[in-house]
């Protein structure tokens, strides 16, 4: 059942995305708030309650949903994980973005590819000269796909088998966007956030998706240049302060031959790159701080397009052979 409802969202996502600023993501804001609002009193102990609330009862309560409806029919079990895996699994949650700014790169008009990009991602990218910029945007939807994708895939097969439904899948999102949110909250909004309350929630997230993590740049390596790729994911996943994020992107830049990392320029993602500070020194085989490869050209976003839809097919076949393999049996 897990194959046919992951792969009914992804057909009924495809057709039918969810809009951007949908009831759906106001809802899930309008939660956060809500639980921050009123459980944090500003104590280590009040940011563990705020998070358990805000992430794990959510799951909870989707968890006895679930055994509720399984109960009574099969069909209505499936319906339900078809229903969570559309709303927290897919690419076009965020693929619009990555389209846009494409075309406006292809027409020439970097000016608004950068805009575009800082709506996304809520920076600074009015002075990234155009190699920077498509980096960048190759940075970010590689890890976009990662947790709307591949994370959220693993935490559901992982919980739909010990029978627990689709909970997984809406406690990485929730845990994912959690941890987004707070750090918004205080950098952007300068609405300063419980920083036990921001640490906590980066901890946890970073926990939960350390085996998705590696299970993704395994895909990128598998379905890309194998030997460059695990070279790269020795070599230069430290590049990046975050290692889930460095293992991904290192494995990623090593499937396709291309050059990513460095250092950012003024008012880009510092707390991403581990030489913004410091500055950054020549490797062996990169530019100054950067993966081995190509310096990123327009072509590249289509070679990581490639890339991430490969890795998806894998996945699912995998998961068909499980699904298989379990009915024969």
């Amino acid at each position: 059942m897990n194959f046919f409802a992951v792969l009914l969202a992804l057909l009924c996502e495809q057709l039918k995305p969810l809009r951007h600023g949908n009831r759906v993501h106001q809802s899930v804001i309008g939660w956060v708030r809500w639980t921050g609002r009123n459980f944090d009193a500003g104590g280590e102990h009040h940011a563990v309650i705020v998070w358990t609330i805000t992430v794990l009862v959510p799951g909870l309560l989707l968890t006895l949903m679930y055994w509720g409806l399984r109960h009574f029919s099969l069909l209505l079990a499936l319906a339900l994980n078809v229903l969570v895996l559309y709303l927290t699994l897919g690419f076009r949650q965020f693929s619009h973005y990555f389209t846009d700014i494409r075309d406006a790169l292809e027409r020439g008009d970097d000016l608004t590819a950068r805009q575009l990009l800082a709506d996304w991602r809520h920076l600074d990218a009015s002075e990234l000269p155009r190699t920077e910029l498509i980096r960048h945007v190759i940075e970010h939807s590689l890890l976009a796909a990662h947790r709307h994708v591949f994370g959220v895939f693993f935490w559901f097969i992982v919980f739909s088998t010990l029978g627990l439904g689709p909970a997984g899948a809406l406690i990485y999102r929730m845990a994912e966007f959690a941890s987004r949110y707070w750090a918004f909250k205080s950098r952007t909004l300068d609405a300063p956030a419980n920083p036990r309350l921001l640490a906590l929630s980066r901890q946890a997230f970073m926990v939960i998706d350390h085996v998705p993590a590696r299970l993704t740049a395994a895909g990128f390596a598998i379905v890309g240049n194998f030997e460059e790729a695990v070279n790269a994911w020795r070599r230069d996943a430290s590049l990046w302060m975050h290692a889930n994020e460095g293992i991904i992107l290192a494995s990623a830049a090593g499937a396709v031959g291309l050059q990513l990392g460095g250092a950012a320029a003024p008012g880009i993602t510092p707390d991403r790159s581990r030489t913004f500070d410091a500055g950054s020194e020549p490797s062996a085989t990169g530019a100054a701080g950067s993966t081995a490869g190509m310096p990123p050209q327009l072509a590249h976003l289509q070679s990581v397009v490639g890339l991430v839809w490969r890795s998806v097919v894998l996945w699912m076949l995998l998961l068909a052979l499980l699904t298989l393999a379990n009915l024969v049996g």
